[in-house]
């Protein structure tokens, strides 16, 4: 099956390209939200988090104590490495079960900001880099985030691989920057995945 990545910078736009995907019947998996439940329900992964990183890390009730993961690791980029090579493996097995559940489908898409980081890219066939310009990135994240302010957004921003790295890495680009149109970018792709597939 053909496995297609769509990665780009926060506030690109990569969850409404991956709604198109879905509209047009491809089944989409979205890493951030797999990695929260994964993190939540996968009892293996639950005990290196807390052999890691403490008790704390989970709640009485054995909910995923976020900001108490969030305050220990992602300011210490030791912390924030080891944080991420314990979660992506399991990440990384609940993508292949995934794949193997949806294998009727002429091809998948995984949504993943850390494409390359986390090396996911290495289990996909091609990649998609969704592009918009800086500017507009902040301005959207400053309405769909209001509890982030500007240097927040510029802090994460930073963290993140260069959006021309990813982009000549990419063998696709969706432009999402308020003048190209976004159905016709997905419509060509979802065509040359259907011929591919």
């Amino acid at each position: 099956m053909l496995k297609i990545g769509i990665t780009g910078g926060i506030g690109v736009g990569k969850s409404v390209v991956c709604h198109m995907f879905a509209l047009l019947g491809i089944p989409v998996y979205d890493a951030d939200t797999r990695a929260k439940w994964v993190m939540h329900y996968d009892e293996a992964l639950k005990q290196e988090l807390t052999e890691a990183f403490g008790m704390e890390s989970y709640t009485i009730d054995g909910e995923l104590n976020r900001a108490y993961l969030a305050k220990s690791a992602f300011h210490d980029p030791g912390k924030l490495a080891l944080l991420n090579s314990i979660v992506h493996p399991h990440v990384a097995k609940d993508f292949t079960d995934w794949v193997a559940a949806n294998s009727g489908a002429p091809y998948i898409v995984k949504e993943a900001a850390l494409m390359y980081e986390s090396e996911a890219w290495r289990q996909m066939d091609e990649i998609i880099a969704v592009f918009a310009p800086m500017d507009i990135r902040i301005k959207r994240l400053l309405q769909r985030d209001t509890h982030r302010t500007q240097q927040d957004i510029e802090a994460i921003i930073g963290k993140q691989l260069k959006e021309e790295e990813k982009m000549a890495r990419a063998q696709h680009i969706v432009y999402n920057d308020d003048k190209q149109l976004l159905i016709p970018q997905v419509l060509k792709l979802h065509e040359q995945f259907l011929t591919k597939a």
